[in-house]
């Protein structure tokens, strides 16, 4: 049934909440609010807070457009709730985001599954800090943040281990460093869409990811043809290995001098970034799927027992 011929569900947009990258998610929450009221859709804004079991149920939105980042909104919890209150939602349910969001588990998955991973491990924060607990370069950061929130870059002329801040959380994950260039998948649905070549000048950093002209993106990427379908089977592998739903996209690491063997998978998000400098918009526009035809897949797309 078309969307001008029957009335579309009323959509709560959930956006903010308490993690570390509530500003992405409000910029993600009020792009997409837009785009969906463009689309003809009811929409409702909500900050999530607290209360938001009791404002759920007292609104009872027919979908909640999950626009979250971070922990308790990508990571199973916020998707608990509202299995726990039956009301659709979009993206990956309970399990898929916890296995997504924890980087350690989900690189287990994704070695089960046959995909390329580098060696990783979880320490304790004082230990990391104290001595080298991996031969450097390695990268250390929280296993259960995202949008790279504190990274740490540890290269092989490092006198020292890394002092970590205080903020960090007690275990840590480290991991061995993968060179090479940037390159990320979209899949929607069972789809992957293309691979994107993201250029910066240093590391691909919190700052160069949300920033405008933090980063340049070559869509699609120009690579050989046997890396660019790589891409985009592991990508596919990967969101089945974790049992994603809807829209995901997976994060990889080329080194261009050792070929095939050189392409490394790093993780794959359950609720990538709808920002005006977001790469699955970008992606789908490729393909021929404008912002609000996207926003309007992912509502449909919604639902329980995800």
């Amino acid at each position: 049934m078309s969307k001008s011929s029957r009335t579309l569900p009323k959509v709560t947009v959930l956006m903010g909440g308490p993690s570390a990258e509530r500003e992405v998610s409000l910029s993600t929450g009020r792009e997409c609010a837009a785009a969906l009221r463009d689309e003809g859709y009811q929409v409702t804004e909500l900050d999530a807070g607290p209360d938001l079991a009791e404002v759920l149920s007292a609104s009872r939105p027919d979908v909640v457009f999950n626009a979250l980042h971070g922990r308790w909104g990508e990571d199973g919890c916020v998707q608990g709730v509202l299995e726990w209150l039956n009301i659709p939602y979009t993206h990956s349910g309970v399990l898929a985001s916890a296995l997504a969001m924890d980087k350690q588990r989900s690189k287990e998955a994704f070695q089960a599954a046959g995909l390329p991973v580098v060696e990783s491990g979880l320490f304790a924060k004082d230990a990391v800090s104290a001595a080298h607990v991996m031969t450097p370069p390695y990268v250390v950061k929280p296993n259960n943040e995202g949008s790279s929130v504190g990274i740490y870059i540890v290269q092989e002329a490092a006198n020292g281990p890394p002092q970590l801040a205080a903020d960090m959380p007690d275990q840590v994950m480290v991991e061995t460093y993968a060179p090479g260039r940037e390159l990320t998948t979209t899949v929607i649905g069972d789809r992957p869409l293309t691979v994107t070549d993201i250029l910066t000048d240093g590391w691909y950093d919190f700052d160069a990811k949300y920033k405008l002209g933090g980063s340049r993106h070559v869509l699609p990427a120009d690579l050989p043809q046997e890396i660019f379908d790589l891409c985009m089977e592991y990508a596919v592998r990967a969101h089945d290995a974790l049992g994603c739903r809807g829209v995901s996209r997976t994060d990889f690491r080329w080194d261009e001098s050792r070929g095939v063997d050189g392409l490394i998978l790093l993780e794959t998000n359950t609720q990538p970034g709808m920002t005006p400098t977001s790469l699955v918009p970008e992606q789908a526009a490729h393909c021929g799927m404008s912002f609000g035809e996207l926003c309007h897949w992912i509502v449909e797309d919604a639902s329980c027992g995800r």
